[in-house]
């Protein structure tokens, strides 16, 4: 009885985890609405952050993707729809933020970061193949004076 449990749990765990457009949010041409679903998978929920207006359930996001749909059926191009949804909430709401200004740092800084580490680790490896460097023979000579001296000292 309980793998027959667990089965139709597992069975239905993925239907549970649909995505969180409602019915009446579906447009009628599926072109059009395949376009709305892209553009959505695309930006980011302001209050889940970490989930698309797709895949949100917050009210914010259902004004969003009702807001795509209203734009896709006034004819707006894609870049017009993530540009009218960015003007409102800014680039924060993008999942990939465009790589200019400021941002451009950021796309930047992880290839940035890699190249330093590995110039830092080959720098490393090089020396530590490296001999250590011994002074010259003529600063460990000892003199006359000390040969004797150490000579008295071990008892030689």
């Amino acid at each position: 009885m309980k793998r027959i449990l667990l089965v139709l749990l597992l069975a239905v765990a993925p239907v549970s985890s649909a995505q969180a457009v409602q019915p009446d949010e579906v447009l009628a041409d599926p072109g059009l609405e395949a376009r709305a679903r892209a553009i959505s998978r695309d930006l980011r929920c302001p209050v889940c952050q970490g989930e698309s207006i797709d895949d949100s359930n917050a009210p914010i996001s259902r004004d969003l993707r009702l807001v795509v749909r209203e734009r896709i059926m006034a004819g707006d191009t894609d870049a017009e729809v993530l540009a009218f949804v960015v003007d409102r909430y800014g680039e924060f709401v993008l999942f990939n933020p465009r790589a200019e200004g400021a941002n451009l740092i950021l796309w930047l800084a992880g290839p940035g970061v890699f190249l330093l580490g590995a110039a830092g680790a080959l720098v490393y490896i090089r020396r530590r193949g490296q001999p250590v460097a011994t002074e010259s023979a003529t600063e460990t000579a000892l003199t006359a004076d000390e040969q004797a001296r150490l000579r008295d000292l071990i008892g030689k």
